[in-house]
This record gives structure tokens, sequence and C-alpha cells, in this order.
């Protein structure tokens, strides 16, 4: 009955977070029905067990979501945003309708601009494009998505999005972690992906089938001012990737700043609540804050002609920072949820279902199935990786250090999972491209789902190359 009752919760999340309910209202009250048919009393299970992890979340990552959130509004009504999407395109034109689309998404994600607000600023120049280029409209949520939510979210070392920040608070790793399987790794994921989209170009022109003729959400032609020196747009976002590489001395170089053990020390006297266990459980946190923060302000100075007639810099940041609240509440109940199903006894079965997959090396094929089948059934990479290693992070810490899997690799390949099954129906990010485009999953979710089945593979691809091969 337990089991069942934990199973039937994670259905009815599912069913739920897939009709547009709010996670933050349902994830608690189907955390209170996989504990039912439990010993625990229902009302702690909720105000001890949940609240209590969701705080830990909130208090973990809630910076990352808030700076992150504000970098990327003020990036976009600053201009800077739109100018770096515009160079990309017109730089590469209509005959790389489909790599200009992936590669702008790609660097706007990889200096740490939201993932939505990629597809929002990417979307017109994609739509003009593949007009312009006569590709099927219903090739760009696919493009969108691979350049996006893929290589340059989780598999690339250094990418600041949450996807890659969470498993450094589990494993005491930085972003920059094993960073060659990182590199290798989205690069196979961009190569194949964009092969696949090439190949499905090629098949419509044979069919003679063009952009198609569409009505909902055609952009009109870009007439927002860009920034005449396009080189400046792109100086935050380096600033941020240089500084986050900096501060976080991914390979222990002699300049580089070391965070100092003591400062985590000197107040474990307080017993203040929630305190981290050391200072390799936020390092990657601190330095990201301290890149997005400077970041920020050179965005501000670059674009604050742009701001001044647009209501000033003061309703930017605040747009910024209502948009995280939502977003990081939405994780911490996917992640205090998951925290209580990993708490109950019923789910010791599943538990020990996952850590006997011993294929491979280590905890790494466990991990990636973990994580994988986590995000397909929230739909959501942040939160399916959060709830997997919330519940079994510190077991694969310990089965990694047993068998001599380096903990950098247990992040990258968690963290490349993370991008793996998110991509069902349900996942928001999905429904959001499909809205933005102004197609339906029957149009599009195709050639979405094939670049999932691509980038899903390719993870078990890599592992196998890391058993033959070994680190690297």
């Amino acid at each position: 009955m337990e089991l069942f009752a934990i199973l039937l919760s994670l259905i009815l999340l599912m069913f739920f977070s897939f009709r547009g309910y709010s996670i933050i209202l349902f994830a608690p009250l189907f955390a209170v029905l996989a504990a039912a048919a439990s010993n625990f009393s229902l009302m702690p299970v909720y105000t001890e067990i949940f609240m209590t992890k969701a705080a830990e979340y909130f208090k973990m990552y809630f910076s990352i979501f808030l700076l992150g959130a504000i970098f990327a509004k003020v990036m976009e009504e600053g201009g800077l945003a739109l100018t770096i999407a515009g160079t990309i395109a017109n730089k590469l034109g209509k005959e790389n309708a489909i790599l200009a689309v992936i590669l702008g998404c790609a660097f706007l994600t990889y200096g740490g601009i939201s993932v939505f607000v990629v597809v929002f600023v990417m979307y017109p120049f994609a739509s003009a494009l593949y007009r312009e280029a006569n590709i099927p409209k219903r090739f760009i949520p696919a493009a969108l998505w691979l350049g996006t939510f893929t290589f340059s979210m989780g598999a690339f070392p250094g990418s600041p999005q949450i996807q890659n920040i969470i498993p450094t608070a589990f494993f005491g790793t930085t972003t920059w972690a094993a960073p060659l399987l990182g590199l290798s790794s989205g690069l196979a994921v961009f190569f194949l992906g964009w092969a696949w989209l090439i190949y499905r170009q090629r098949q419509a022109v044979a069919l003679n089938e063009g952009y198609g003729e569409h009505t909902v959400n055609e952009p009109e032609d870009r007439e927002e001012e860009q920034l005449s020196n396009h080189t400046l747009a792109f100086l935050p976002l380096i600033v941020v990737i240089l500084a986050n590489l900096y501060l976080s001395n991914p390979f222990q170089w002699s300049w580089a700043y070391h965070w100092n053990e003591e400062i985590l020390l000197s107040v474990k006297v307080l017993k203040l609540s929630l305190l981290s266990t050391s200072v390799d459980k936020v390092r990657a946190i601190w330095s990201l804050n301290i890149a997005l923060i400077l970041g920020i302000l050179f965005a501000i100075y670059i674009g604050r002609e742009q701001f001044r007639r647009t209501g000033g810099i003061a309703a930017s940041l605040n747009r910024g920072v209502n948009s995280s609240l939502v977003a990081v509440l939405n994780t911490a109940s996917g992640y205090g949820y998951g925290s209580v199903v990993a708490s109950l006894a019923g789910f010791q079965v599943i538990k020990s279902f996952l850590m006997d997959i011993k294929i491979g090396a280590g905890p790494l094929v466990s991990e990636v199935i973990t994580v994988n089948i986590m995000a397909a059934i929230t739909g959501s990479a942040s939160g399916g990786l959060t709830i997997a290693l919330g519940m079994l992070g510190a077991d694969y810490l310990n089965w990694a250090h047993a068998t001599n899997v380096p903990v950098d690799v247990l992040h990258r390949f968690a963290a490349l999972a993370s991008s793996g099954l998110d991509s069902m129906p349900h996942n928001g990010g999905l429904i959001t491209v499909m809205a933005v485009c102004g197609l339906t999953h029957k149009q599009s979710y195709y050639d979405l789902f094939v670049i999932t089945v691509i980038k899903t593979l390719l993870i078990f691809i890599f592992i196998a190359l890391y058993i033959t091969v070994g680190n690297f």
C-alpha cells in the first residue's frame, strides 16, 4: 500500500502538472498523499519534512534564481540580448538559418540568460530566417530546444544554468566539473541534433514544403533599436563566464582565488540552522553569485540609454525579482516532494531497485536512469535532478568513492541526464516554446522528440566510452 500511494502521488503530480496546475500548490498535497499509507502523521510530513526541505532548497539556490533572472531582464530590456541574437542571425544569414538559431540560443544560454528569455528573444529571428529561407516553421521549436535546453544548459562545463549548479551542492564540485567530458558530449549532442534538422530540411525541400501559411504568433519585422556597438553587447556574457571560471577555481591554478574554510567554521558555534557542512558545498554558488552581479553591472552600464527610454532600471530590476520567485518556489516544491517520498519506508523498494543497477562503472548508469525517470515524471530538468539527487545523491557519492569514480564525472553525468527525458509533452518549457511559436505538439513535437532520443542515448554511449577509455 505504501508503494502504491507513492506511485499514485507521482502519477497525479505528473497529470496535474501537465494540465497546468501549479506545483507550488499540488506538490505538498501529493507529498501528504504519498505518506498517507505510512506510519507518519500527515501534518508533520508537511511542516517538518516538506517545508524544511523546500526551505533548504530556497536557502541554497534562491540567489542564483534571483540574480539570474535580474541578469536576463537587464540584458533583455537593455537591448543587449536582442543585439546578440540579431548579430548572430545576420552574420550567418538565411543560408545557415538552422545553425544561426541553434548558435544564437546556445550563446545566450551559456552566457547566463534564462532559458525562457532566450526563447522569447530568439523566436522572432528564427521565424524571419526560416521564412526567408523557406524552411517549414514547424521545425523552429526543435532548433530552439536544441540550442537552449540541451548542450549549452547542462553539458558544457561552466554553464551558469541551474541544471549545472544543482550537483555542486550534493557533490562539492564546481560548474566546471569534468570539462573534457562535458565539452565532448555537448558537441556530440549539438552536431547530431543539427544534422537531424538539416536532414529534415532537405526532406521538406524534396517535398516542396515551404515555411507554410501561419497566422498565430507570427512576428512582425523587428524594429527595436539595437546597440550600435555590437561587441559591447557580448561583454556581460563574457564577464559572467570568465569571472565564474576564475572564482570557482576548477583547475586549481595558483593565481585563482581560494575560498576560506574558516568562513563557515567560525559561525558553526552559533548553531545556525541550514548551515552548509563545508565550503565545497557552496563555493560554486558563491562564485556564480559574484559573476552574475558583475554581469548585471556591466549590462546596466552598457544598456543605460535603452533603460532611459523604457521606464528606468528600477522597473527592470523589479520585474527580474518577481520572475525569479515563481521559478525558485516551483523547484523548491518539487524538491520538498521528492524528499518526503525518499523518507518513506515504501520508497526503499524503489531505492533498492535503482541502487541495484550495477551495469557499467559504479553508480553512473543508476544515476542517469534515476535522473531521467524523475525528469520525465516531473517534466522538469531541474526538478527531476533535484528530486533524484535529494533522494539518492549521498548514496551515489559514497558509491563513487567506493568504486573510484571521480566525483566530477558523477556531476557531469547527472547534469547531462537532467536534459535527457525532461522534454516530455507536459514539460513547462516545451509548452512555452510551442506557445511562443504559435504551433502545437502535433505539428512540431516529432522532431523535438527525436532530439530527445538522441541526447538520451548519447549519455549511455558516453558512459560506455568512459568505461572503455577512462576518465576524460
